[in-house]
């Protein structure tokens, strides 16, 4: 997808707080309140629009009020929604900086240039990011996502150089 096209998820409804249809609002953001500096936030789908006013913060969560939402229900149906933003209306990545959702679509290559594969999605489940590489006749691969593993970033160049454990993957000991 060209970048002009692309989106990037901000962050994500994970709750309800109170009955007036505030929400517990996850956000993916370098600062956390930065979210609702960017103007309205869409759905997965793009068919949907969310004005967000930070009102809190509890429980590790901010907490927030979307425009529209005044009750508990009309908030509890939103949990799980993911906020996204269109890519190019985010600011431009400093030097040696990227966007993490600028990794998927390179290609993984192992430090003798050989391909390895194509990173497909960048998951953070708490512990860190890791990238997930769909290799030509293999599994997908999951690999840290840290200066060891992944040596270098060329996100101009289109790729990412790995360097996976050794036995990780058959053919790639350092």
């Amino acid at each position: 997808m060209p970048a002009a096209e692309q989106r990037v998820c901000l962050g994500a409804i994970a709750g309800v707080h109170g009955v007036k249809g505030a929400v517990r609002l996850k956000s993916f953001t370098a600062a956390p309140k930065d979210i609702a500096s960017y103007g309205a936030l869409e759905n997965e789908r793009g068919d949907r629009r969310f004005e967000i006013a930070l009102v809190g913060a509890s429980r590790g969560a901010l907490i927030a009020r979307i425009a529209g939402i005044d009750d508990r229900n009309a908030a509890e149906r939103l949990k799980g929604e993911r906020l996204y933003i269109a890519r190019a209306r985010l600011p431009p990545p400093g030097e040696e900086e990227f966007y993490l959702a600028d990794l998927v679509g390179l290609a993984a290559r192992l430090a003798d240039g050989s391909t390895l594969g194509r990173v497909i999605a960048v998951h953070d489940y708490g512990a860190g990011a890791s990238l997930e590489i769909a290799r030509d006749g293999g599994p997908s691969l999951l690999l840290p996502f840290n200066r060891g593993t992944v040596p270098v970033v060329d996100v101009a160049g289109g790729s990412v150089t790995v360097a996976p454990s050794e036995g990780l993957v058959e053919g790639s000991a350092p």
